[in-house]
Parts: C-alpha cells; structure tokens; sequence
C-alpha cells in the first residue's frame, strides 16, 4: 500500500532501551489517521523519528515516495511536514500573532508573506483578537490553538498532532475537534496522537495501535475499538473501548 507517508520496519533505541521496535504505518493523502497506545508505548517517539528530531536506528520512512528517516527537521518542514508538539512552549514574551509568523519564516517566505500567512491561520484558529498580547498570557487552551496555528502557517502538506487537546476542559476539547475537522476539510492529511477516545475514534478514519514500541493493530475505528487485543491492552483498562462499541 502507497501512502503519503509510509514508516517502514522503524525501530529506535536509546542506550539499549527500545522505544521503537520495527514499527510500520501507512498515511494515506487526504485521510487522518490516528495512532493512539498507553503513555510509553512509542507515539512521540516514532513522531520525533517522522519529522526528524530523532534519527531511526534502522528502517525507513518514506514521504511523498522518497526517503527522509536522515532529513533535518527544518528541511522536512520545508518539504511539507508540520508538526504541533505534547508540550506547549510559545515564545512567551513575543506577541500571538510573532509566534504564528515563525512558522511562515520556516518556510522561507519574506516577512510580509511569513504575518499574511499568520494571520490567517490565527483567524483560522479563533486567535484572530488576540494578535498582539503575549503568548505567556494566553490561556492553556489558546496557546493550543496557538500552536496549531504555528505548524499550519509552515503551510504542511503533512500535519502531525501530538496530543493537541491535552489539558483542555471537556468544552475546549470539543472546540478542537470541530477545528480538526475544518481543517480536514480543507483538504489536510492528518496523523494525530491523542489519548481522547471519543476525539479519535470520531475524527480518524484508519487508527494504529502502539504497545512497547511495536504497532500491534490497525483498521478502521470499528475494527479497533472491538479488536480483543486492544481492548485488553489499552481501550478496555481505559474504559474507553467498552464504551465506544456499545455506541457503535
């Protein structure tokens, strides 16, 4: 199977300790594609090995059809991947809308291009009256949103979303996932970790199971949220598997 991104057979060890073992997954363009799994399973990790922050130990990764499991990060942003990270950490004592326009910069673009693109992608996100406050006075949720904006002005063909409702109220949360899919829908491929069942059953349309660093199952949220090794792995020591299928 062809895909916009393909990770093939990555594993990923640090002093010995496997937090990647031979993992493969398959994006496919136009599709979100969830990868959900215990706290250590792998995620970020396999994530970090994505967009380039950590270097596989073997394997390959393949965007767009060619190799990039050696591409520096900025380099990867450039070529279309842009990625929100699990902790939020603004440059705090620059403005909103300063923020936002760094990821227009990464793209190589002038200065007037970089705040256009910001902009719009803050109006996109509902930041649009708060350009020039602080990011360090936003509150946890705007600087969610913030972040967001960020990785979307680098303007990606590839949008990676490490827990991007972690810490938001259950209202916030709800926010967010309208936002995802607005921004599905103008036609963004999407690979999102999230530990929120309902967001990610409801928003993905393939989802991947991590668990001690290996992918131990994949299909369509229905498949998941029912697949017995999942369940007793994951889902079901969560109460969220249990709950999804009797819903569906």
């Amino acid at each position: 199977m062809t895909g916009l991104l393909q990770v093939i057979d990555v594993c990923k060890s640090f002093q010995g300790n496997v937090a990647v073992d031979h993992a493969s997954l398959t994006v496919e363009e136009g599709a979100v594609t969830g990868l959900i799994g215990a706290n250590g399973a792998g995620k970020t990790t396999l994530f970090n090995c994505i967009s380039g922050y950590y270097h596989p130990n073997s394997g390959t990764i393949l965007f767009q059809g060619k190799e990039i499991q050696r591409v520096q990060p900025e380099k990867l942003c450039r070529l279309g991947i842009g990625r929100t990270f699990q902790i939020v950490r603004p440059f705090g004592l620059l403005s909103v809308l300063d923020n936002a326009a760094v990821g227009g910069y990464n793209r190589g673009t002038g200065k007037k291009e970089a705040y256009a693109i910001a902009r719009e992608c803050l109006a996109l996100v509902g930041l649009e009256d708060k350009l020039e406050m602080p990011a360090a006075a936003l509150n946890t949720g705007e600087q969610r949103r913030l972040e967001l904006a960020r990785a979307l002005a680098t303007r990606p063909k590839l949008l990676l979303l490490d827990e991007v409702m972690a810490g938001l109220t259950p209202t916030e949360s709800k926010e967010m996932i309208g936002l995802i899919e607005q921004i599905h829908q103008k036609g963004m491929t999407i690979l999102m970790i999230e530990h929120i069942m309902p967001a990610i059953m409801s928003l993905s349309h393939r989802i991947y199971v991590m668990e001690r660093g290996a992918v131990i199952a994949d299909g369509s949220p229905e498949e998941v949220a029912h697949n017995p090794r999942v369940i007793a792995s994951y889902l079901g020591s969560r109460g969220g598997g249990t709950e999804y299928a009797e819903h569906h």
